[in-house]
């Protein structure tokens, strides 16, 4: 008589260790669950829960923040740590995120407002800022004595040992006000053009990959500097006819010779640094305060606008926007993309920081926004927080910083529920499954309600009620219109169309 036995592997039935599971088998024939769509949806909804449960963005504050209102922030191109803040009163204050303190605080760096800081693209730790005084100052990270070099130091010899470069634009006066940390050079604009209020920088950018950087100024011009020298290399003025104030400027990732400016005449330009020539201009209906290129699709790029909206353009169509974001209740201030290029942090002077998603699940920037309607996947905000004029993301793309009109420097977490730390295997594959189950179910009423649930201030809900109101009855009355006027000679605009109000070659 032959008996026959089921045997399995001791390994596929015992632990690896005391802390895992064991190991259980399953029957994975569908008809043998006929209840697990059931099931599963019971599982997406209590995943939306438990995201919204575990939610906590707020991290906590830059130890010491500003006397005045925060109102540029630097985050460095190449290193975790190093973050620089400006204020209105003129102080330049440099950050350790680490550790979430103070390095050091310029004082006095400018005698006006700090308009733009930002950091050069070497390993040096050396950073540019500018102020409305028309002064733009060089400095380093790093007191003097302190270098970061890629070359090995083999020997004690003290003539190979790098030092400190000495400004060659610097006046005495401002020799003796030096601080450890610089200034390491001074810039301004030639004589003719100094005058206390037409030079005021008002943006900084530097290059992605040579030793260059471009300001914008109310004298109406886009100037490109050289580091060694003093003055200007070149100068744009009289773009596109305009006399108005550029506001802001911005070089491009990818195209070393493109930059994108915004202007006081609700204008957004592109115009080439090789040929000295200008591409193509946008008047919108209201003006840009900030312009950010997308670093990992360099031809897209997002403005925020005074109309409580941020839009992101084609470069090679500027006489439509992409796609419109909208949630804000009050101008849009500032705007930073993600280093992935997925999403970007808006920040408002309605006191909150929205995150939008320029992208679906597999789908490219261009494709629309998340949810395909560009609202915002996350709102930020505290009590005591007041407007908002600088929001960035740190380099490793989990943290947000945001400057206010309260002085203080505030930490966010990129995604408001994500736990902070190294997640073991079975965390991250639990993750993962409960992301996916939200996804999945997503359009489902009860899981989409959980999902999206945000707790918003009172002033800005009742805002919100009252913009949706306006825009219905701005609806009607171009229905009634069209619906009253002579067949043809009326027609529906989409509010893509209405955005630009011209373009000019």
């Amino acid at each position: 008589m032959k008996v026959k036995a089921l045997a399995r592997p001791q390994s596929t039935t015992s632990r690896s260790s005391l802390h895992d599971l064991r190991p259980t088998h399953k029957n994975l024939n569908p008809q043998s669950h006929p209840q697990a769509r059931a099931r599963e949806y019971t599982r997406a909804v209590t995943a939306a829960k438990l995201d919204r449960m575990f939610a906590s963005p707020f991290l906590g504050e830059l130890k010491g923040g500003h006397v005045d209102a925060v109102s540029t922030l630097a985050i460095c191109r190449t290193n975790l740590c190093p973050v620089v803040t400006g204020a209105v009163d003129g102080t330049v204050r440099i950050w350790d995120l680490q550790n979430r303190r103070m390095v050091a605080s310029l004082d006095g760096a400018h005698s006006r407002n700090v308009s733009g800081i930002v950091f050069g693209n070497g390993i040096d730790g050396q950073f540019y800022s500018c102020g409305e005084e028309g002064i733009v100052k060089a400095w380093s990270i790093y007191p003097k004595g302190q270098y970061i070099t890629a070359d090995v130091d083999d020997g004690d010899d003290e003539d190979k040992k790098p030092k400190a470069k000495r400004s060659k634009f610097k006046s005495s006066q401002e020799d003796d006000a030096e601080s450890p940390h610089g200034p390491v050079n001074v810039y301004r604009l030639p004589s003719s053009r100094n005058n206390s209020f037409a030079n005021a920088f008002h943006s900084i950018d530097h290059h992605w990959s040579e030793s260059q950087f471009a300001t914008a100024s109310s004298d109406a011009a886009v100037h490109l500097w050289d580091p060694e020298r003093s003055t200007p290399i070149t100068s744009f003025n009289n773009l596109w006819g305009s006399d108005d104030t550029v506001t802001t400027v911005r070089y491009n990732p990818a195209e070393r010779d493109l930059i994108a400016h915004c202007s006081s005449d609700r204008g957004i330009g592109l115009h080439d640094t090789r040929t000295a020539s200008a591409l193509q201009k946008t008047i919108m209906g209201m003006k840009s305060n900030c312009l950010e290129w997308n670093p990992m699709e360099p031809y897209m790029f997002v403005v925020g606008n005074e109309d409580y909206n941020a839009y992101t353009f084609d470069m090679r169509k500027l006489s439509r926007p992409t796609t419109i974001f909208k949630g804000h209740v009050g101008a849009v201030m500032s705007v930073g993309w993600s280093p992935t290029g997925t999403e970007f942090v808006t920040g408002s002077y309605d006191k909150t920081i929205r995150i939008f998603s320029t992208r679906k699940e597999g789908g490219t920037a261009s494709h629309g926004g998340y949810g395909s309607n560009g609202t915002a996947r996350d709102i930020y905000h505290t009590k005591r927080m007041q407007r908002i004029f600088c929001v960035g993301y740190t380099l490793d793309h989990k943290y947000i910083l945001s400057g206010s009109d309260d002085t203080n420097i505030r930490m966010w977490k990129a995604r408001s529920s994500e736990k902070i730390g190294q997640l073991s295997a079975r965390e991250e594959s639990s993750l993962q499954y409960r992301q996916a189950l939200v996804q999945k179910y997503s359009h489902l009423p009860e899981v989409k309600r959980i999902h999206k649930a945000r707790r918003v201030p009172k002033f800005i809900k009742k805002e919100t009620e009252q913009a949706m109101v306006q825009k219905e009855k701005r609806r009607r009355k171009e229905t009634n219109v069209i619906k009253h006027s002579k067949p043809g000679t009326q027609k529906y605009t989409d509010e893509k169309g209405k955005v630009v109000v011209k373009t000019v070659d």
